[in-house]
């Protein structure tokens, strides 16, 4: 039985993580003294259930009754031992709030008031070692969750002044070299300096496999580096790594108050009301004080007040844990609700960074001739395009050289000068003006998203370079996952038509369309959500923000930018779209519980108080249903938390 209001604010049995406020590692590495104590068995409550199952034995075989017919026992161990009890009716009389604990006092004293001295510590007993079971329940999710706080070391060695020493995980400064042993938790997030090691991020990306990481590859605070040493340049400490921000949804996810959880609260209220309402009527009817305040006992609400948030905070917990951070119980009811999902196409559905697909030779010239050309040309260019140049080149072991002179035409290419020889590299039509026809090989029209690049050098045509973005392995079933779901899919792009339609061929999703601006993309979703659909954008750069704005979920990648993540109610830590289907798949699961622990309170309520006034349940036995239907319903939320697995432990 939950201890707290149902009717004008939100249970609070899950009580909040320690509050900080400075963004220092140390203030995410809370030790035992941040510790709740408020779940967990105190010899008080054992106790205190003891004492009243003792009184119960002596009332039963009438120990020791010298005022016939009042039991003193009966009376002074219903007092003593329900005092937690009436001590919280009495304090929600004070602020004018209706709790299950009010209806329990009141059956209790009725149960004393007509000689069931007997009854009314059974009921005493069970409420309080309802108390608590419910406890330890909660506390095990409270655990599930702060299981994250013990995910970074309290020391850090760093590299300072050429010497290795060891500090205080507060004292680590940004840019600085921090040292990770094998079978260390590495303390913040940063770039790979020295070292090659695989790190087990599962409790930051849900990656099931550890990962290789070896010089420039990035690593995350609160991942375990498992086998050889790395050095780690530091770039976000604290409440600014990715592990500070899973802390933080799940410090908002407690604060914060879905509208489910309002509903929860008002039905728990109503429950009250109905209760006592049933138990007048009773009595009026039937003048059977035993039925009337079996009514009283057998319904309860614990169930849903402190259930719901309870499924909430396991789901947005599960979901950390997958490396998706949910901003929110807000935003996972929202989710929940989603039927359309708008996905934008470079950086969300692809990596964002063009690869060659296929060098095309012109007038007998081999590849590496082409690609040699192109580097020179593309060296100083800043172009997505330009770059998967460069990565060829360095592949196929081909000198890097500088251009004596760069001339870059925006939409069309580069012109440079190297060793007194033109090169031109770009679009059909810049090599047209450049009189650069001879020879050309057959464009590819944009077939497959293709963009092609033309090179030219000292007046001939040496071929043409074929350049696309790269589809992320799992995002076609992730879209088809999501279509099972029942979901429509929609790519949205700013890409070419072609480009966008290519890929949506290749994806499978229900609908592409290309050549948008970040604010046609914006209205896109406004039209959607006009004509009644829930909508997740999902996104990463800076032209998807109006678009996550303006949806009912915004969905941010990981890698994207920080405009985009800001911009978001959730974010996918490592950018894998089976994460975004894991988590829609929680969300709809989180909402089925709830809605099963509503529909079950309100059939068990309503059947135990008929069963109750016509006379088939006596006391013990509404008290009984009481407390098993309420547990069942608590427990049932708990289907939710994270496992020891999914921690990563």
């Amino acid at each position: 039985m939950s201890s707290l209001p149902i009717t004008e604010k939100s249970p609070d049995n899950l009580a909040p993580l320690p509050t900080r406020k400075s963004p220092e590692l140390k203030e995410l590495n809370a030790g035992p003294e941040h510790e709740e104590h408020a779940h967990g068995v105190e010899w008080a409550e054992l106790v205190r259930i003891a004492f009243v199952a003792l009184a119960a034995a002596a009332v039963w075989f009438r120990l020791w009754e010298p005022f016939q017919p009042i039991s003193v026992i009966g009376i002074a161990a219903t007092l003593i031992g329900g005092y937690p009890i009436f001590k919280e009716a009495f304090e929600n009389i004070v602020e004018r709030k209706m709790t299950m604990e009010l209806s329990m006092t009141i059956a209790l004293l009725s149960a004393l008031a007509i000689g069931e001295f007997f009854t009314a510590l059974v009921i005493t007993g069970f409420v309080l070692a309802a108390e608590v079971l419910e406890g330890l329940t909660v506390g095990r999710g409270r655990r599930a969750i702060q299981s994250l706080l013990d995910f970074l070391p309290r020391s850090v060695e760093v590299r300072r002044n050429g010497q290795v020493i060891e500090v205080p995980a507060d004292q680590v400064q940004v840019d600085e070299a921090v040292i990770v042993k094998p079978g260390g938790r590495i303390p913040v997030d940063g770039i790979v300096l020295n070292g090659h090691s695989f790190v087990e991020q599962a409790a930051i990306t849900g990656e099931a496999m550890p990962v290789e990481k070896a010089r420039g590859d990035a690593v995350y605070a609160g991942t375990i580096n498992q086998s050889g040493a790395l050095e780690i340049n530091a770039q976000k400490l604290g409440r600014d790594t990715t592990f500070g921000r899973i802390i933080e949804a799940v410090e908002r996810a407690e604060k914060s108050r879905a509208p489910i959880q309002k509903t929860a609260d008002r039905l728990a209220g109503y429950l009250v009301y109905f209760a006592l309402g049933a138990a007048v009527l009773t009595f009026v009817v039937t003048h059977n004080v035993r039925s009337t305040i079996s009514v009283v006992i057998v319904a309860g609400a614990c169930g849903i007040a402190a259930g719901t948030p309870l499924a909430i905070l396991g789901a947005i917990g599960r979901a950390a844990h997958q490396g998706v951070i949910v901003k929110g119980g807000l935003y996972l009811e929202a989710l929940a609700a989603v039927d359309t999902v708008l996905l934008d196409k470079t950086g969300t559905l692809t990596f964002g960074t063009p690869q060659i697909r296929e060098v095309v030779s012109a007038n007998g010239f081999a590849e590496h001739q082409i690609i040699a050309a192109a580097s020179i040309a593309e060296r100083k260019s800043e172009h997505p395009l330009a770059r998967a140049v460069v990565a060829r080149a360095v592949e196929l072991s081909i000198p890097i050289v500088e251009p004596d002179e760069f001339s870059y035409t925006p939409g069309r290419g580069v012109r440079v000068s190297y060793a007194g020889e033109e090169i031109v590299v770009g679009s059909l039509a810049l090599l047209g003006e450049h009189g650069m026809t001879r020879g050309l090989p057959t464009p590819s029209g944009g077939a497959d998203g293709m963009s092609e690049v033309y090179v030219a050098r000292a007046g001939q045509v040496l071929g043409s370079i074929r350049i696309a973005d790269v589809l992320r392995p799992e995002a076609k079933s992730a879209v088809a996952a999501m279509r099972q779901m029942g979901l429509r899919t929609v790519l949205l792009s700013g890409d070419t038509r072609a480009a966008t339609s290519s890929a949506g061929r290749d994806l499978g999703v229900d609908e592409a369309v290309g050549g948008l601006l970040p604010e046609q993309k914006a209205k896109w979703v406004t039209e959607l959500r006009s004509k009644g659909r829930n909508v997740a954008m999902v996104g990463d750069g800076i032209n998807d923000a109006p678009a996550l704005v303006e949806a009912n979920v915004g969905i941010s990648m990981g890698s994207g930018t920080d405009v985009a993540r800001e911009s978001a109610d959730v974010i996918l830590i490592g950018s894998d779209l089976s994460k975004l289907v894991e988590t829609l798949r929680v969300a709809r699961r989180c909402r089925g519980i709830i809605m099963q622990n509503f529909v079950g309170t309100l059939v068990v309520d309503s059947v135990g108080v008929a069963m109750a006034a016509f006379g088939f349940l006596n006391p013990l036995l509404a008290a009984f249903i009481h407390v098993t239907s309420e547990l069942a319903f608590i427990l049932n939320s708990t289907r939710l938390l994270p496992r020891g697995a999914e921690s990563g432990r």
